[in-house]
């Protein structure tokens, strides 16, 4: 089935401290997000185009314990002691119309699929049952939106950004190249190994503002 880029995905150990980095990086200012109650995580958003979108999302102190590790990793030591140093762009999520024929024609295990709301929002997402990202992130998680949701992207204000460039830095770029392939997705960034003292793997995206080419990561 045909995917998309749905969202990228910028995690940090606080909302204030991520919709700030995102400021930094893109001179503007997400909007309001809301609740995952059964994930534990809040979040905010910044609209990308027509039909994609910025996601900051951080574990919500105010919310009682998740029915579930929750999702992008946040509870894994490692990436909390990461988002700690400063928010990043920690991964993206890939939309398709029909989630159970995409997940078929993958070449890893994307996680069992499980239904979630958010207000007037309704997703299926599939990911991992210990919440592990996909090749540190690099391979997106799958949704697909219910059929009477109307898209996130088209509930916010357009802000005037855009996404020119996703970039995937592994050391195994012809593995990640498969797995992108088998999704659909391999002519939607560019693939590398990472280059001469960078930290790896690494997820960067360049974005047009009205500040101008500014580089989110």
């Amino acid at each position: 089935m045909p995917t998309t880029l749905d969202h990228l995905v910028v995690a940090a150990d606080t909302l204030e401290r991520g919709v700030a980095h995102v400021e930094t990086c893109l001179g503007v200012t997400c909007e309001q997000g809301g609740q995952h109650p059964r994930m534990g995580t809040h979040n905010a958003l910044l609209r990308l185009g027509l039909d994609s979108y910025i996601e900051v999302i951080a574990i919500d102190p105010d919310a009682g314990p998740p029915e579930m590790p929750r999702w992008f990793g946040l509870d894994d030591p490692a990436i909390r002691a990461l988002l700690r140093e400063r928010p990043r762009l920690l991964t993206w999520v890939a939309h398709t119309t029909d989630i159970t024929a995409t997940i078929e024609s993958a070449l890893h295990d994307p996680g069992p699929v499980r239904r979630m709301q958010r207000g007037n929002l309704e997703w299926q997402i599939a990911f991992a049952d210990d919440g592990a990202l996909i090749e540190d992130g690099l391979v997106p998680s799958l949704i697909e939106w219910g059929p009477d949701t109307v898209h996130p992207a088209k509930q916010l204000n357009e802000r005037g950004i855009e996404l020119k460039r996703l970039i995937v830095r592994h050391a195994h770029p012809e593995r990640l190249r498969s797995r992108l392939a088998a999704l659909g997705l391999v002519e939607r960034v560019e693939i590398a190994a990472p280059g001469s003292g960078e930290r790896e793997p690494a997820l960067q995206a360049l974005l047009d503002t009205p500040q101008g080419e500014q580089w989110l990561t």
